[in-house]
């Protein structure tokens, strides 16, 4: 339900909007250019192409198919190039740039340890070399004016058989930069119970998790993510809308599941533009997130893959605005919901949203309302 305050938000002001980014891939965020130098100086010829524009636009492409495991099938090339310390350092720390330069003020940033190792790292020297890349993102958003700090969430794949060494990897590292933990991958025939003994080591650890569930699978990965491993968080969780009904005069009836999600006020990290290309939605006005909004699930906004799917924080939110006609309270909205169900303290949640969020938030609103006094004073003087 949008707020009846008629505050929409042009491009500028959501992109100086504070937001929070909980789903977001290291591998899938690269620039371009980066990819291009990093496969030239470690020797990787396997590009399909090496101008930075024109790469840039085959990721795009080739994500833009309706198929999830085609979509996964381009991390090929960029995991490629991510397997040494510099590599990992310098991804990272443009990561937290790029982020920074988009009006991110926190994000939680997820990776896969397991599938950088091919140039001999090993997980720890994977793990140290993106945490001190995202310390020297921060440092440099810093000195350029921004504010930002980044989390990360160590991956395991669903299909492989490391999680629990991924989970005591997270917890190992959880006081120095890691904040989580997650599975990922196709859904399809490897559903999360695969990875008990990694949830309950997490569990009995006081760690938290989410878990890639409900995206291209249905409400069964969702049920299971839940209620047999425990998850914080639902990454996607899309499908949760299979289990609510609308009736044609518009009375909406929720089962038991999404009754649930909804009453425990379960995080869905909903990445719009990628469930379009995964398939998972077929436009943005069709989107669930627009009946989830209403029915006031806890949603929040995500890029998933940047360089995949073109996007940006401020490029996802200025698409819901026109589909929606979301405003700067609904953006405040997905923004504290957001940093609610963040992987940090709860002080440190409630200080960022106390003294960050909300802040920036009401100097946008102030902005609209006296842009809006000036046209109707301008308007009352030609009329004079």
């Amino acid at each position: 339900m949008t707020s009846q305050t008629p505050n929409l938000p042009d491009s500028d002001q959501i992109r100086r909007a504070p937001k929070v980014l909980l789903h977001d891939h290291l591998d899938g965020g690269l620039r371009p250019g980066t990819i291009v130098e990093l496969a030239r100086a470690q020797g990787y010829d396997s590009l399909p192409e090496t101008e930075a524009d024109k790469l840039g636009v085959w990721f795009r492409e080739a994500a833009d198919s309706g198929s999830l495991e085609r979509y996964l099938e381009t991390f090929a090339h960029t995991c490629a190039v991510m397997q040494t310390r510099d590599a990992l350092f310098r991804v990272a720390a443009e990561c937290a740039e790029d982020l920074a330069e988009d009006g991110v003020v926190y994000a939680e940033v997820r990776y896969a340890p397991e599938q950088h190792l091919e140039g001999g790292l090993t997980l720890e020297e994977v793990v140290e070399a993106v945490n001190a890349g995202f310390r020297e993102g921060e440092r440099t958003a810093r000195a350029n004016g921004h504010r930002i700090r980044v989390g990360a969430l160590l991956t395991a794949m669903r299909h492989a058989a490391r999680a629990l060494e991924i989970a005591e990897l997270a917890n190992s590292y959880r006081d120095q930069g890691v904040v989580g933990f997650d599975i990922a991958g196709a859904e399809a025939g490897f559903p999360p119970t695969r990875h008990l003994d990694a949830f309950e080591y997490l569990k009995r650890e006081n760690n938290h998790f989410t878990i890639h569930a409900g995206e291209a699978f249905g409400l069964p990965s969702i049920w299971q993510a839940l209620q047999w491993c425990g998850a914080d968080r639902l990454g996607h969780g899309v499908r949760i809308i299979d289990d609510i009904e609308v009736a044609e005069d518009g009375t909406v009836t929720l089962g038991r599941l999404a009754s649930y999600v909804r009453d425990k006020r379960v995080p869905l990290e909903m990445c719009p533009t990628s469930n379009l290309q995964t398939g998972a939605a077929t436009s943005y006005a069709e989107h669930p997130i627009g009946l989830l909004r209403k029915l006031h699930f806890r949603i929040t906004v995500n890029t998933d893959n940047r360089l995949m799917s073109g996007t940006s924080m401020t490029g996802e939110f200025e698409r819901l605005t026109e589909a929606f006609g979301y405003t700067l309270d609904d953006m405040q909205w997905f923004t504290v919901n957001a940093m609610k169900s963040a992987f940090i303290p709860f002080d440190e949640r409630l200080a960022m949203i106390n003294d960050v969020v909300k802040p920036g938030y009401a100097e946008l609103k102030s902005e609209w309302l006296f842009r809006q006094t000036a046209v109707t004073s301008g308007s009352a003087a030609k009329s004079g």
